[in-house]
């Protein structure tokens, strides 16, 4: 099965006249990390919880936001009375004083810092079950997500593994013909040569069995194809990780179709190394979204 590293995933919940939401969003990156955005009265599970969606998502970029609807750490909050009296008083009596007109001084003695203080609860076990059901169901809708994306990227890997081997088989109506312009082509350059200077004849056919060899490209074609053949293999397979081992498997394609066309020395063959060139790297391009 393939899955892929992109997904989002929400769940929600109610409890006591509060509404509990969970989102998890995952991208494609080469390492792992997490963010999390969570209230404050959760604050001392944020461990425990960027352990579970590392566990259940295995790679990728993750966000996970838990938002309570009906409660706000406002609610949270209180008025430190004695400091709020005390700042009450020491701007009243400035303001008399200077013979300063009346203003909003409640509003102003709101906004100094530590007289609006925040109570440290946390929430209790309970309460914690409840918000953890909750992202256990967040994280099996992020994995269906990522399996539907996966299906759709399964099918686009198999169409450029196909196009490849229908561009390999497209090299051979040419081969014949590639050898016989080579040979014909090292035949007139040593006669050229030969009005010059004498050549052993035995050497001479050596030489060119030689160089035909070092242009074969047989290997690489049938390398090429076992490739592709591993390729389709290890994407049926049960491991759900397999993103890193196809693209090894994707670079060992390449370079058995940049030797092709090094050793091509033909314009036809080259054009098919082109577009096999292209469907890899279209291939490669998906490779890097898959988990």
């Amino acid at each position: 099965m393939i899955l892929s590293m992109t997904g989002f995933g929400h769940a929600r919940a109610e409890m006591s006249g509060k509404i509990i939401r969970v989102e998890v969003k995952s991208l494609n990156a080469r390492s792992t990390e997490i963010r999390c955005k969570l209230p404050s009265i959760y604050r001392d599970r944020e461990i425990d919880l960027r352990k579970k969606v590392i566990d259940a998502l295995q790679r990728g970029k993750f966000d996970l936001v838990i938002t309570l609807d009906g409660f706000s750490d406002e609610e949270n909050s209180f008025i430190n009375r004695d400091a709020f009296i005390k700042y009450y008083q020491e701007l009243n009596s400035i303001r008399r004083e200077l013979n300063i007109a009346d203003g909003d001084i409640l509003q102003s003695i709101l906004r100094i810092p530590n007289v609006i203080g925040q109570n440290e609860g946390l929430a209790e076990d309970e309460e914690w079950e409840i918000v953890n059901s909750v992202i256990d169901e967040a994280i099996v809708n992020i994995k269906k997500f990522r399996q539907d994306e996966g299906r759709i990227l399964a099918e686009d890997l198999l169409l450029r593994v196909s196009n490849i081997e229908l561009y390999l088989k497209g090299i051979e109506p040419f081969e014949a013909q590639r050898l016989d312009r080579i040979k014909e082509r090292l035949r007139k350059n040593m006669e050229e040569f030969a009005v010059k200077q004498q050549v052993d004849q035995n050497r001479y056919e050596q030489e060119i069995l030689y160089y035909i060899e070092k242009l074969d490209i047989n290997e690489e074609k049938v390398r090429l194809g076992q490739h592709c053949n591993y390729f389709r293999e290890e994407m049926k397979g049960a491991d759900e990780q397999k993103g890193r081992k196809l693209s090894f498997i994707a670079q060992e394609m390449g370079r058995e179709i940049n030797t092709i066309g090094a050793k091509a020395n033909d314009s036809d063959v080259q054009q098919c190394v082109v577009m096999m060139k292209d469907e890899l790297e279209k291939l490669k391009e998906q490779l890097s979204n898959i988990l």
